[in-house]
């Protein structure tokens, strides 16, 4: 491996899309997604949807992963009923990204989820989610701030040990954490902003979106955890 190692990270399919004359379905990304990857000293990856099988074949090829953030979990996922604030569903996605981070963590492939990716990974530990919550997406487009303030002993304390201002767009959050998660960081109003699974790996889930902003050190802790994977 170089010194930059290589981190997959996942997109997803955008029907009607267009550029120049044409307007195809593709694969998309927002580009602050690789730009921070490249950033903390990674090579950037993107994974678009596959077949579930291909999902542990495509992670051996990889140093890390990052699944991106989107649309919201299918709540049968996680054994509930859709809320009525509860966005339509990605079904070819939740099993693609679902079974990447399965191939991950049997791998021990270090992975950071985003947004919707952390609600993914806890769905994929068993634990479930707030539907709705307020006041953490106020202008649909427009990313907000708001603080984030780490709990002292944890892997995200060591990369971020202080509060932190930070760019965030959700509307779901995580309930009931999955099998072995810890919360690593809150929010002022109890929100769980960052999770972990403690142990030789490295995994990590951020609630807002550090491909917004300036702030580097999650994405370097993850591109640092790669190196020596």
């Amino acid at each position: 491996m170089s010194d930059r190692p290589l981190i997959g990270v996942s997109t997803y399919l955008e029907a009607g899309t267009r550029w120049g004359v044409w307007e195809l379905e593709a694969a998309l990304l927002p580009a602050g997604y690789p730009r921070l990857v490249q950033r903390a000293g990674g090579l950037a990856a993107l994974l678009p949807p596959d077949a579930p099988e291909h999902a542990a074949g495509a992670v051996a090829r990889l140093d890390g992963l990052v699944i991106a953030g989107g649309p919201d979990v299918e709540p049968v996922r996680y054994g509930a009923e859709r809320h009525p604030r509860t966005g339509p569903p990605a079904l070819a996605r939740d099993a693609w990204e679902l079974t990447l981070i399965g191939a991950a963590l049997a791998a021990g492939v270090p992975l950071l989820g985003i947004c919707r990716g952390m609600q993914l990974l806890n769905v994929a530990l068993g634990g479930t989610l707030v539907q709705h919550i307020d006041g953490h997406a106020e202008t649909p487009g427009v990313f907000g701030r708001h603080a984030v303030k780490p709990v002292p002993g944890t892997s995200y304390a060591e990369a971020v040990p202080e509060e932190t201002s930070v760019p965030t767009f959700h509307h779901q959050a995580v309930d009931r954490l999955g099998a072995g998660l810890v919360a690593s960081a809150y929010a002022a109003d109890g929100t769980v902003e960052a999770v972990e699974l403690p142990g030789p790996g490295w995994v990590m889930g951020v609630q807002w979106h550090p491909e917004m902003g300036e702030d580097l050190r999650v994405m370097r802790a993850l591109v640092d955890a790669a190196r020596g994977a």
